[in-house]
């Protein structure tokens, strides 16, 4: 096949094929891009959990029952009708899982933006392309860590913001996910008591880190040393811990932030809960507020320098690369069945 889509079935997300493309033509004002590296992390099992609530499979449309997994990584134009857009031109942003894909690209600012009107109504921050036209030595982490670090910083900041809340301990759910570990990280600079619960598996290693005041098995909610108030961030999205951790707080949680969904087979159900009603942590609206108040540049700057602190912080952060159609098959399963070791960030490279 010259070219393909790694497709997943929109009901059962640990079902997943490779089928060739159509030998579509571009339309005018459309350009073709070749997709070079990308980024397979929980993150993108929330997209696949959360796809029709919040049109994550609106981006790349896909034949009826499945859908194109959102992934960030690098692309470059090899075929373009699009005014001002030649074949070279390589960006980084969001792709799917496919070996090629067509984006209405028109120039915008120092990036680019997909114009397509399928994502007019989605949120910005997912149509903008970065040019980045050498590749470096940083750009399997900037895959992996961009959107992930990115999320984090921004948990963190919007935490700091309201005062915590005025928990004196912020419990993170899935605390062996990047995400979770970033926040872990922020946390602990600014002096915030973190409890961590994670898989039995995973302990040692959170803890081995030195950024948790506190780290257990799920098994030990009930049991584990809190100081409370607290601040739940729900990284998971799974029912049974969130439930047990409203059941035993109850009115000392001062607030509950749903985040992700990578327990994308038992998220949790929408009956009431002690405690007050858990909040969504959306991203992109966290940095439109952000962008409207520092500008642009300096949301850039802030963010590339926290980032940098924090790859420089995790030597620990190990990569892994797999290739072709069958490298993303492999990542996709390791990482839809939560298998992927904390310690490593999987990148596919066509």
């Amino acid at each position: 096949m010259d070219r393909w889509d790694y497709l997943i079935a929109r009901d059962d997300l640990g079902r997943g094929e490779v089928r060739a493309q159509p030998d579509t033509p571009l339309r005018d004002g459309e350009a073709r891009l070749a997709v070079e590296s990308f980024s397979v992390t929980a993150n993108n099992v929330t997209y696949g959990a959360m796809g029709d609530s919040f049109g994550y499979w609106q981006f790349f449309p896909a034949p009826d029952g499945f859908g194109r997994v959102p992934v960030w990584g690098f692309a470059t134009v090899v075929e373009s009708k699009a005014e001002g857009i030649e074949p070279g031109l390589r960006l980084f942003g969001y792709l799917p899982m496919s070996s090629h894909f067509a984006a209405k690209l028109v120039k915008r600012g120092d990036g680019y933006i997909d114009a397509a009107e399928h994502r007019s109504g989605l949120p910005p921050t997912y149509n903008q392309y970065a040019e980045s036209a050498v590749p470096t030595a940083t750009d399997d982490h900037r895959s992996l860590l961009r959107p992930l670090f990115g999320t984090s910083w921004l948990i963190d900041d919007f935490l700091e913001e309201a005062g915590d809340f005025g928990a004196k301990t912020v419990i993170l759910t899935s605390a062996s996910s990047k995400t979770a570990l970033g926040l872990a990280y922020r946390l602990k600079q600014r002096g915030v008591a973190v409890v961590g619960l994670t898989s039995p598996q995973h302990v040692d290693f959170l803890n081995s880190l030195g950024w948790f005041s506190g780290v257990a098995p799920y098994g030990d909610i009930e049991t584990v040393a809190v100081e409370t108030p607290v601040a739940i961030i729900d990284f998971a999205g799974n029912a049974d811990v969130v439930g047990r951790l409203h059941r035993r707080f109850g009115e000392a949680i001062v607030h509950s932030a749903i985040v992700g969904a990578t327990h994308w087979t038992a998220a949790p159900d929408a009956a009431a809960l002690p405690g007050p009603a858990r909040q969504l942590f959306f991203a992109p609206d966290q940095i439109r507020k952000r962008f409207a108040e520092w500008g642009g540049e300096e949301f850039g700057r802030r963010f590339s320098d926290n980032l940098a602190a924090f790859v420089a912080a995790s030597p620990w952060l190990k990569l892994r690369t797999l290739r072709g159609p069958e490298g993303v098959a492999e990542a996709w399963a390791e990482t839809v069945s939560g298998k992927a070791a904390p310690d490593t960030g999987l990148i596919v490279k066509l």
